[in-house]
Protein backbone atom coordinates (compact mmCIF):
# COMPACT_ATOMS: atom_id res chain seq x y z
CA UNK A 1 0.00 0.00 0.00
CA UNK A 2 1.32 3.46 -0.93
CA UNK A 3 1.48 6.20 1.70
CA UNK A 4 -1.07 9.00 1.46
CA UNK A 5 0.12 12.57 1.80
CA UNK A 6 -2.35 15.29 2.70
CA UNK A 7 -1.80 18.86 1.67
CA UNK A 8 -2.29 21.39 4.45
CA UNK A 9 -2.42 24.41 2.16
CA UNK A 10 -5.41 25.91 0.44
CA UNK A 11 -5.42 25.82 -3.33
CA UNK A 12 -3.98 28.44 -5.65
CA UNK A 13 -6.72 31.08 -5.65
CA UNK A 14 -6.30 31.73 -1.93
CA UNK A 15 -2.51 31.98 -2.34
CA UNK A 16 -2.94 34.38 -5.25
CA UNK A 17 -5.33 36.50 -3.20
CA UNK A 18 -2.84 36.79 -0.35
CA UNK A 19 0.04 37.61 -2.66
CA UNK A 20 -1.92 40.32 -4.48
CA UNK A 21 -1.71 38.64 -7.88
CA UNK A 22 -5.39 38.91 -8.74
CA UNK A 23 -4.83 42.03 -10.81
CA UNK A 24 -5.08 41.58 -14.55
CA UNK A 25 -1.79 41.12 -16.38
CA UNK A 26 -2.24 44.30 -18.38
CA UNK A 27 -1.93 46.46 -15.25
CA UNK A 28 1.71 47.18 -14.57
CA UNK A 29 2.80 46.97 -10.96
CA UNK A 30 4.19 50.49 -10.96
CA UNK A 31 0.87 51.92 -12.06
CA UNK A 32 -0.96 50.93 -8.89
CA UNK A 33 1.84 50.69 -6.36
CA UNK A 34 2.90 54.31 -5.98
CA UNK A 35 2.75 54.49 -2.19
CA UNK A 36 6.05 53.55 -0.55
CA UNK A 37 6.31 50.77 2.00
CA UNK A 38 6.20 51.71 5.67
CA UNK A 39 7.53 50.06 8.84
CA UNK A 40 6.29 51.21 12.24
CA UNK A 41 8.11 50.28 15.43
CA UNK A 42 7.25 50.90 19.07
CA UNK A 43 9.29 50.68 22.24
CA UNK A 44 8.85 52.14 25.73
CA UNK A 45 10.19 55.58 24.75
CA UNK A 46 8.90 56.19 21.22
CA UNK A 47 7.36 55.14 17.95
CA UNK A 48 9.45 55.11 14.76
CA UNK A 49 8.05 55.31 11.26
CA UNK A 50 10.33 54.28 8.40
CA UNK A 51 9.28 55.08 4.85
CA UNK A 52 11.18 53.39 2.03
CA UNK A 53 11.71 56.04 -0.63
CA UNK A 54 14.76 55.23 -2.75
CA UNK A 55 15.63 57.89 -5.27
CA UNK A 56 14.03 60.68 -3.25
CA UNK A 57 16.00 63.36 -1.43
CA UNK A 58 15.06 64.97 1.86
CA UNK A 59 14.04 68.09 -0.08
CA UNK A 60 11.36 66.02 -1.85
CA UNK A 61 9.43 65.48 1.41
CA UNK A 62 7.07 67.61 3.44
CA UNK A 63 5.83 66.53 6.88
CA UNK A 64 2.86 68.25 8.53
CA UNK A 65 1.25 67.77 11.91
CA UNK A 66 -2.43 68.64 12.03
CA UNK A 67 -4.54 67.82 15.07
CA UNK A 68 -3.74 64.18 15.86
CA UNK A 69 -2.53 63.32 12.34
CA UNK A 70 0.98 63.20 10.94
CA UNK A 71 0.94 63.71 7.17
CA UNK A 72 3.88 62.89 4.91
CA UNK A 73 3.91 64.23 1.35
CA UNK A 74 6.33 63.83 -1.51
CA UNK A 75 6.36 65.14 -5.01
CA UNK A 76 9.16 64.52 -7.44
CA UNK A 77 8.94 65.23 -11.11
CA UNK A 78 10.47 62.85 -13.62
CA UNK A 79 13.43 64.46 -15.31
CA UNK A 80 13.69 64.07 -19.05
CA UNK A 81 17.35 63.83 -19.89
CA UNK A 82 19.32 62.55 -22.81
CA UNK A 83 21.53 59.61 -22.03
CA UNK A 84 24.98 59.25 -23.54
CA UNK A 85 24.27 55.54 -23.88
CA UNK A 86 21.74 56.16 -26.62
CA UNK A 87 17.99 55.94 -26.93
CA UNK A 88 16.10 54.74 -23.87
CA UNK A 89 14.28 51.53 -24.78
CA UNK A 90 12.54 50.97 -21.45
CA UNK A 91 12.51 52.96 -18.24
CA UNK A 92 11.05 51.78 -14.96
CA UNK A 93 12.51 54.49 -12.73
CA UNK A 94 9.43 56.56 -12.01
CA UNK A 95 8.71 58.83 -9.12
CA UNK A 96 5.18 59.88 -8.36
CA UNK A 97 3.79 62.04 -5.65
CA UNK A 98 2.26 60.40 -2.62
CA UNK A 99 0.63 61.27 0.66
CA UNK A 100 0.45 59.13 3.80
CA UNK A 101 -1.43 60.03 6.95
CA UNK A 102 -0.84 58.48 10.35
CA UNK A 103 -3.24 58.85 13.27
CA UNK A 104 -1.15 59.57 16.34
CA UNK A 105 -1.89 58.11 19.75
CA UNK A 106 -2.66 60.53 22.58
CA UNK A 107 0.62 59.83 24.37
CA UNK A 108 2.91 61.38 21.71
CA UNK A 109 5.06 64.37 22.68
CA UNK A 110 4.45 66.38 19.50
CA UNK A 111 7.14 68.94 20.39
CA UNK A 112 9.80 66.21 20.21
CA UNK A 113 8.98 64.77 16.77
CA UNK A 114 11.97 64.74 14.41
CA UNK A 115 12.79 63.27 11.02
CA UNK A 116 15.96 62.13 9.26
CA UNK A 117 16.64 60.89 5.74
CA UNK A 118 19.45 58.45 5.03
CA UNK A 119 20.08 55.85 2.31
CA UNK A 120 16.59 56.14 0.82
CA UNK A 121 14.79 55.77 4.16
CA UNK A 122 12.81 58.60 5.76
CA UNK A 123 12.73 57.95 9.50
CA UNK A 124 10.33 59.84 11.76
CA UNK A 125 10.77 59.53 15.52
CA UNK A 126 7.72 60.15 17.68
CA UNK A 127 8.67 60.28 21.37
CA UNK A 128 6.11 59.27 23.94
CA UNK A 129 5.11 61.70 26.66
CA UNK A 130 6.52 60.88 30.05
CA UNK A 131 3.51 60.27 32.20
CA UNK A 132 3.65 61.50 35.75
CA UNK A 133 2.88 58.66 38.10
CA UNK A 134 0.81 59.51 41.10
CA UNK A 135 3.08 59.07 44.13
CA UNK A 136 0.36 59.87 46.64
CA UNK A 137 0.22 56.28 47.71
CA UNK A 138 -0.06 55.36 51.33
CA UNK A 139 -0.44 52.08 53.08
CA UNK A 140 -3.52 51.61 55.19
CA UNK A 141 -3.04 49.74 58.40
CA UNK A 142 -5.56 47.04 59.15
CA UNK A 143 -6.92 47.26 62.72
Amino acid sequence: MLPVFKSRTLPGLFDEFLSGNLLPNYIEEGAWKSTPAVNIYENNERFEIEIAAPGLDKEDFKIDLKDEYLMVYSEKKDKKEEKEKGKVVRTEFRYSSFQRSFALPKNIDVSGINATHKNGILKIELPKRVEQKDNNTRQIEIQ
